[in-house]
């Protein structure tokens, strides 16, 4: 494992054939996330079969995320698109248009005049365009536009500082979530919620769908934000949405939070992806920005599990370049990351023998400069908290469990794999694992590597052994 961070690539019209998925599964993806905004039921279980047979032929584990669209509000279509607005002039929201026009739109979202007042800033576009009320009337939004250009069909609305009503999960939302078990997506990430209530609903559906899948927030609305806590505890993670959360909140006020969001998470034992044009250029350059290679640089050294690309690789005119060079970033990145271990267990306390197990593996691991961390998990709990903690240390959980394969692939610094655990007896299981990881290329005879496992074996939350072990030779303790 020579990258620890891992990559999200979202699937599209530019990568969707198999050449191409070859390819980014070869650059080193490990989660593609499929955008339930656009494409079809059969589009999206053909990218799911496309992505899970290149993982096969080269012998990957590569998780599998279902982005919910969301109560996403747009403005309708237009008679003739784009049209352009002009500072200073009026415009209207109409909830009633069906065709917009030069001084017209519709809005998808009807309940939008309900949730708007006078000398409300609402913002077009990402942020765009800015238009500010001047009154409502009935289905209408009378505005003044403040910043103008071009705007053509279907962009999105956003209300300066939050508080529009819209529910996190719309009809289209759980008809997804279905479509997301049927697939057997390994994570779901809910769009907008605004608090607890929203995930525990999603996690609901979901299960009542028949899926296990990880559940991601998407924090990209100021209520998120004041309510980050609650959320975090009814979730398995959060996605830094940095795109609307940025035209909600400001943008100069996104890096702080980023780097709040992440640290919280690690904390809570928590996932974090870190998203939104992180790589923006490479849609249609073939190398990135100075700046971008920043961002993507500083989100690795934040702690941020993954970090996601999105229309690069969707719609980009080099999806696999793209992966290639966001892989070097992390890579550099994590060989000048400080290893802060001691400073990091100073306020920790532990009260399970599982978890506790799991720190003393980083720990040891950390100071004996062991060559890997092996943990023999059954539902990946162990590979998960020995991940919050960076010890410079790879992390090789094993698990006769697909489903768990799939939900590490997203864990920092761990490398998921199959194994069969025939065994009942421990040495004899621990020497599987030690096969494994020799047959892998991962350790050599004499490396020093370390080993959790459960007894009895194959139990759920029964990881209560640590052993130090020369490969090759007696076990020592």
């Amino acid at each position: 494992m020579l990258r620890h961070t891992k990559i999200v690539a979202t699937l599209g019209p530019a990568s969707s054939s198999p050449e191409i998925l070859d390819s980014m599964v070869k650059a080193g993806i490990d989660v593609v996330r499929m955008n339930f905004s656009h494409g079809s039921v059969d589009d999206h279980k053909a990218r799911a079969a496309g992505i899970r047979a290149a993982a096969a032929k080269f012998g990957r584990t590569v998780g599998i995320l279902g982005d919910l669209q969301g109560p996403k509000i747009r403005v309708g279509k237009f008679a003739e698109s784009p049209i352009t607005l002009v500072a200073g002039e009026a415009f209207i929201l109409d909830a009633a248009c069906s065709l917009g026009n030069q001084e017209r739109v519709g809005l998808d979202y009807k309940d939008l005049p309900k949730d708007v007042v006078n000398g409300d800033i609402l913002l077009l576009d990402d942020g765009r365009l800015k238009l500010v009320v001047k009154s409502v009337r009935g289905h209408e939004i009378h505005t003044q536009v403040l910043v103008g250009g071009a705007l053509s069909n279907n962009k999105g609305i956003n209300r300066q500082g939050g508080g529009l009503t819209a529910p996190a999960l719309t009809a289209k939302d759980m008809d997804d979530i279905k479509t997301a078990a049927e697939i057997g997506v390994d994570f779901v990430a809910v769009s907008f919620p605004k608090s607890a209530a929203d995930m525990y609903m999603a996690r609901q559906l979901l299960r009542a769908a028949g899926s296990s899948a990880v559940l991601i927030a998407k924090i990209e609305r100021v209520e998120a934000v004041e309510n980050l806590k609650e959320i975090l505890d009814a979730s398995d993670g959060v996605m830094v949405a940095r795109g609307d959360l940025a035209v909600e909140v400001g943008d100069a006020a996104v890096p702080a939070l980023q780097k709040k969001m992440i640290r919280m998470a690690r904390d809570m034992n928590k996932l974090t992806i870190t998203a939104t044009q992180m790589m923006e250029s490479m849609i249609t350059s073939p190398v990135p920005t100075r700046a971008e290679v920043s961002d993507v640089a500083n989100a690795v050294l934040d702690g941020t599990d993954a970090v996601m690309l999105s229309a690069e690789t969707a719609a980009g005119n080099y999806p696999v370049e793209v992966v290639e060079s966001m892989a070097r970033i992390c890579v550099e990145a994590e060989r000048s990351a400080e290893i802060t271990l001691e400073r990091e267990f100073l306020d920790r306390v532990f009260t399970r023998i599982d978890q506790s197990i799991s720190m003393a593996a980083i720990w040891t691991a950390h100071h004996l400069k062991v060559k890997a961390i092996a943990a023999l998990t059954q539902t990946g709990s162990t590979a998960l908290w020995m991940s919050r903690l960076n010890c410079g240390v790879p992390i090789y959980a094993l698990t006769p469990d697909a489903d768990s394969i799939g939900r590490m692939a997203l864990y920092r610094g761990v490398c998921p794999l199959s194994m069969s655990q025939q065994h009942i007896d421990r040495d004899l299981l621990l020497a599987e694992a030690e096969q494994l990881l020799i047959d892998r290329g991962v350790v050599e005879i004499g490396d020093l590597i370390a080993l959790t496992i459960g007894e009895p074996i194959g139990s759920t939350g029964g990881t209560n052994t640590l052993k130090i072990v020369r490969v090759g030779e007696q076990h020592e303790q």
